[in-house]
């Protein structure tokens, strides 16, 4: 593939590097905020060579291209020199036009995918880390008590504890503030001396105002809150502030008025949220501990087909994991990947006369058991239609019953056959048989479901 004629040819069909505010990328995604969608031609876009698929979905204008897309990206950032870079929302005099015309809870998710979206290397960096550590632990090839597992475990903790500060930073970026400031902001809840203030819970008071004790490690919606009233008071100091000390006014104007408008309100209010959103998770885990395993097994390929799996379930994962050490998402993923790779198996077995796509479907298959779908629902799957409803069935099925076997997955990351250890649980050796008996019955059941169906249209 020739990368920088495939992103060359993007922005052309996109609308031109005027119409771009914004360009990140996921595992297989270009994800642009644009400022007006409509000038994006998608039937020309689709017939770019390497473009998969688009989505135009939660105020990004998503290109699939799959796992290529790191490349392709690097070839589109030169291109866009003149009004974007890397995770950097560029102010336009229009580039309001596209948000206001999408409802409230398009844009939400738009923002919610905006923000976290960049800060997924990372996190699954640390968590694969982790899953690594409980394997090596498990096996007795590592004991918990050498400096080596000591240092090993801090390093996989470090992301989640400072996640709040790469928050604050990716946040800054959707809601165009000043990231070091962002930044700072972030390390204020998180600073030893608050920590110790925390954990001696003696009352403290700023102004004679009561400051909650709150312990914003590994955090997710206290600094979301913060950042987005952050911009605001931001670009307040901006305009009322003199330009001859703009400089150093503005930054400690914000300063100032957040850190503690942050300690004493904004934060203690996330904090809330996030607590009433364990209360229900675990609400889930203890009465329906099946019914997000099924859902997902189900609906796992509508959301990524929509573009919205890291706006909807990422925040909640997170949460889940952070406050119970698992969650069961993972595991409706997991067994909906599954089905996804051997449906696109059953139609490179069937088809005879196009050895091209018979190519396309067994190397999309491959890559959809790994755990990267795109290529299996764009190229194959979504194509002959009968296929991807063979895979909601499968899904759903496999799905419910790693729910009733209440398979956890311990860490953040793909869900695939290379990534199975996620599902090891040092407490619960079964937890990983199961989850291994589900992508089986997944397997099977798609590729039966598939082979029937495709069987079926021959008359």
């Amino acid at each position: 593939m020739d990368y920088k004629r495939t992103g060359s040819n993007i922005i052309k069909e996109i609308g031109g590097r005027e119409n771009v505010n914004q360009l990140t990328h996921c595992a297989t995604r270009l994800r642009f905020t644009l400022q007006d969608s409509a000038k994006a031609d998608q039937e020309k876009m689709k017939a770019i060579p390497g473009v998969l698929g688009v989505v135009n979905s939660g105020g990004q204008f998503q290109v699939i291209v799959g796992q290529e897309v790191a490349r392709i990206y690097n070839e589109i950032v030169p291109l866009l020199s003149d009004n974007t870079s890397d995770q950097k929302e560029i102010k336009t005099e229009d580039s309001n036009v596209s948000a206001r015309k999408e409802s409230v809870i398009s844009r939400l998710l738009g923002t919610i995918s905006g923000i976290f979206t960049p800060i997924l290397p990372a996190i699954t960096g640390a968590a694969m880390l982790k899953t690594l550590l409980i394997i090596l632990t498990m096996t007795h090839l590592m004991s918990k008590e050498t400096q080596t597992y000591a240092i090993l475990n801090f390093v996989t903790d470090a992301a989640f504890y400072f996640l709040p500060v790469m928050l604050a930073f990716s946040a800054a970026n959707k809601f165009k503030m000043n990231p070091m400031m962002a930044v700072s902001l972030g390390g204020v809840l998180l600073h030893p001396s608050f920590v110790a203030m925390v954990e001696a819970k003696d009352p403290v008071y700023f102004l004679g105002i009561p400051v909650s004790l709150v312990s914003y490690g590994s955090s997710v919606i206290p600094i979301i809150l913060v950042i987005w009233a952050a911009s605001y008071v931001e670009r307040f100091a901006d305009r009322v502030t003199p330009k001859s000390v703009r400089f150093f006014m503005k930054p400690l104007i914000t300063l100032l008025v957040m850190a503690p408008v942050a300690l004493i309100f904004i934060a203690p209010l996330g904090n809330i949220v996030g607590t009433y959103v364990a209360v229900g998770i675990n609400f889930l885990n203890n009465h329906l501990v099946w019914i997000l395993p099924f859902i997902f097994g189900i609906f796992g390929p509508v959301f990524i087909m929509l573009g919205m799996h890291y706006a909807v379930t990422i925040p909640i994962v997170i949460q889940s994991i952070t406050t119970y050490g698992f969650d069961m998402i993972g595991a409706g993923f997991l067994v909906a990947n599954v089905a996804q790779g051997a449906a696109a198996f059953a139609v490179g077995r069937h088809v005879k006369n196009d050895p091209d796509f018979k190519v396309l479907a067994n190397s999309a298959a491959f890559t959809a058991l790994l755990g990267i779908t795109e290529p299996a629902i764009y190229g194959v799957n979504l194509k002959l239609k009968k296929p991807f409803y063979a895979v909601l069935v499968a899904g759903g099925i496999s799905g419910l019953f790693v729910g009733l076997m209440g398979v956890k997955r311990l860490a953040l990351a793909p869900t695939g056959l290379l990534t199975l250890p996620i599902f090891a649980d040092p407490n619960h050796a079964m937890n990983l048989v199961y989850a291994i008996i589900g992508a089986i019955i997944s397997f099977v059941l798609s590729y039966f479901l598939t082979t029937v169906l495709l069987k079926k249209s021959k008359h």
